[in-house]
């Protein structure tokens, strides 16, 4: 009598146990494949900003009912290898041009004809040079995106506009490491 109530006992656990794991994994599961989804930064793009090292959690909901917005800054998918996942700024938006010149970003859009040059005083540190002579027409559904750091950035410069498609979320939480924690309401 005694070892069948051990034996219920011990089915008892493991039914509890697969509950348990049921449960979290409908609660875990949708929250981490449609609201929100952890990302480590590599590399130093993004400095200071964002260091190598860094845990962060993308929102991926809210570009479900918003457009991302300039200075933003986003996680997305890499167009030339979409395995691999890349953090920057967004500079310029959909239907844009954006010219590079003297170390200035200008900005040329329907409200702004004769171009306004883009103020990056609050990210971007003043040591920071912003390199290229070019200027680029973006396309509807499309993104201009630099890193931070403007000397260490694999950016659009180099591979072109960033599709929305690729865009996976932007930074809501830096979770690592303890002492920069950090909520993003705004980047």
């Amino acid at each position: 009598m005694e070892e069948e109530t051990k034996s219920q006992s011990f089915f008892l656990f493991l039914w509890e146990i697969v509950k348990i794991t049921i449960l979290a994994l409908v609660i875990i599961v949708p929250i981490r494949y449609f609201i929100a989804q952890p990302f480590f930064v590599k590399g130093a793009s993004m400095e200071p900003a964002f260091e190598d090292g860094d845990y962060l959690i993308i929102n991926e909901i809210s570009f479900r009912f918003s457009k991302p917005e300039r200075g933003e800054v986003v996680v997305f998918r890499f167009p030339e290898d979409p395995k691999q996942f890349f953090i920057k700024r967004i500079i310029a938006l959909p239907n844009e041009t954006i010219e590079i010149r003297n170390n200035q970003i200008k900005i040329y859009n329907d409200q702004n004809p004769t171009g306004f040059i883009l103020d990056e005083s609050s990210y971007l540190d003043p040591s920071q040079i912003t390199e290229g002579n070019l200027k680029v027409q973006i396309g509807e559904n499309e993104y201009f995106v630099l890193g931070d750091n403007r000397f260490h950035s694999s950016d659009s410069r180099r591979w072109g506009t960033l599709n929305r498609s690729l865009i996976v979320g932007k930074t809501l939480l830096r979770a690592w490491p303890l002492d920069r924690i950090e909520y993003f309401s705004q980047n």
